[in-house]
């Protein structure tokens, strides 16, 4: 299958003195769900929101099929769909008001909005405003408009924080059945949604990789008995 390719080269980013990313590399295809894994700090959401192009690097350069994301921003961002950490989203609109919003900046139709209500089990909340929402229900309000516009590399931070072991379910099911035709980016910190979801996992520290690979790869190369007891070994101060 022909699909995208989506290139992080010598990645930096700092903050000060804080080096929040160093030398940074890898690279995504259509077709790979990964999970990038690590402790609080390791870089996991810095590195998403500089792929989103809400954060510009220090140095190095991030690629869609060969194209900078910086020199041509917008449109990079219309093939990125982001479910930032906390979902930041207009607190005085209501759920549909908000998602029409987001689908009219993103051109995506009205088909294309009623597709993501289904998907992400939110029809019965669309005339509440949204500061009226649970947090279940705002991660899965913040999934629906990451999904707007069908784009082509999908970045989610945290999908199922604050979801009822049912709604984990049915969003580890949704993002398994996208999987295919998209590249799937997930920083969580729920190691059993890594291997029930992702084909690959990535492991962080101080902003650096650890370690690349599958599941058993990991397992194999860290003579570990679990994804536990790897994470430890490689993140371990």
């Amino acid at each position: 299958m022909v699909g995208d390719v989506l290139d992080v080269v010598d990645l930096n980013k700092t903050f000060g003195s804080i080096k929040a990313l160093q030398n940074f590399n890898f690279q995504a295809k259509t077709g790979e769900i990964i999970a990038l894994l690590g402790p609080n700090g390791a870089g996991k959401s810095t590195l998403m929101n500089m792929i989103a192009g809400f954060l510009s690097p220090t140095s190095g350069k991030i690629m869609i099929n060969g194209e900078s994301i910086m020199k041509n921003p917008e449109k990079s961002k219309s093939q990125i769909g982001f479910l930032p950490e906390g979902a930041p989203i207009y607190p005085d609109m209501s759920v549909h008001m908000f998602l029409k919003y987001m689908a009219d900046l993103r051109g995506a139709s009205s088909q294309d909005l009623q597709d993501v209500i289904e998907k992400a089990h939110i029809k019965e909340v669309l005339p509440q405003r949204v500061e009226t929402l649970s947090k279940g229900y705002l991660r899965r309000v913040g999934f629906a408009q990451s999904l707007l516009g069908n784009p082509k590399i999908l970045l989610l931070d945290e999908p199922t924080d604050g979801l009822d072991p049912n709604q984990k379910e049915h969003m580890r099911r949704l993002i398994s059945s996208m999987g295919e035709n998209k590249i799937i980016l997930i920083s969580t910190h729920l190691l059993d949604e890594a291997e029930a979801v992702c084909s690959r996992i990535i492991i962080m520290a101080h902003g650096k990789i650890k370690i690349d690979g599958t599941c058993k790869e990991i397992l194999k190369a860290t003579k570990s008995k679990s994804l536990e007891d790897a994470f430890k070994t490689l993140t371990r101060d």
